[in-house]
């Protein structure tokens, strides 16, 4: 989080979550069978479970799935789990609490602990996603692996994007190669194991332990040749990949009365001109903080 924060949004630049039901419906009707609601964090907004409740009930959609800083989630934990939502991806950079708030400017490590624990009680699959940020959390690397002992927990290490804050731009000095020789030296039997279809994570086990080990090469972007998704920013804007600005205006479509075979002709041309890969996406793109943007 930076340390002056970030702009909130006036509602009216907001899509409405019928808007975003009736984009999303278009788009399961096309064929995408896989949704997941991030941020931002997604449990700042209103009534944000009459969203999930509307996406669980569409024919068509197989995985409905979400990403959450965990400060605020535990009580919606049995809600998910009836709505059938079976994995969460939870963002935990430290298991220190003073690096936590350094880095998150609040002190909720507790509550996040809180929310692992939930979901691991109602069986629901959990992710970790810790950025690696040299000079802010590298000692965690370890302790965060040490939990996959004895939780049936995947943490993923992410390299840090190149505008990891407002304003920021620098270059990863933690790549996956690093990250992963890191883990190594202290666990020799780090062992790679194969990677699910289109997956962003390279992926491992450590010999006794329950849980896995993913790193994400979101900097050196060695996933673009197989990349499949695509992203829409609560004001409604596509993206074709996480390092452009946005493509396409998906709610301005909407509000301007075009219809559902309009707006999918739209974001189907719009898909068919995505860049090559992420650093053909960020050549002319200016970038928000990733507190903002999201997981």
């Amino acid at each position: 989080m930076p340390e002056e924060g970030i702009d909130w949004l006036s509602r009216a630049d907001l899509m409405t979550y019928e808007e975003m039901l009736r984009i999303c419906g278009a788009l399961v009707k096309q064929g995408i069978n896989k949704i997941r609601i991030t941020g931002g964090e997604p449990f700042a907004r209103k009534d944000i479970m009459s969203l999930m409740a509307g996406l669980a009930a569409m024919d068509g959609l197989h995985e409905l799935t979400l990403t959450t800083n965990g400060t605020i989630t535990a009580p919606f934990v049995p809600e998910l789990k009836r709505l059938g939502v079976r994995s969460v991806n939870l963002s935990l950079d430290t298991l220190d609490r003073d690096r936590f708030f350094a880095i998150t400017r609040r002190d909720e490590l507790p509550a996040v602990l809180h929310t692992m624990e939930t979901l691991l009680q109602h069986g629901i699959e959990v992710k970790l996603n810790a950025v690696v940020m040299d000079g802010r959390n590298t000692e965690d690397i370890i302790p965060l692996v040490e939990l996959t002992r004895e939780l049936p927990v995947s943490v993923r290490f992410i390299e840090e994007m190149p505008f990891n804050g407002a304003g920021v731009v620098h270059s990863s000095m933690w790549d996956h190669v690093r990250i992963v020789q890191h883990i190594r030296d202290r666990y020799p039997d780090l062992t790679k194991v194969p990677d699910p279809l289109f997956s962003t994570s390279y992926n491992y086990t450590i010999p006794g332990h329950k849980g896995r080990v993913g790193v994400i090469a979101a900097y050196t972007r060695s996933f673009c040749g197989t990349c499949n998704r695509i992203r829409i920013t609560p004001q409604g804007m596509l993206k074709t990949c996480l390092y452009d600005n946005g493509v396409l205006n998906v709610r301005d479509l909407m509000r301007a009365g075009r219809t559902d075979d309009e707006v999918i002709a739209s974001i189907t041309a719009a898909i068919g001109q995505r860049a090559a890969n992420g650093f053909e996406a960020e050549k002319n793109a200016t970038h928000e903080s990733m507190a903002a943007i999201g997981g």
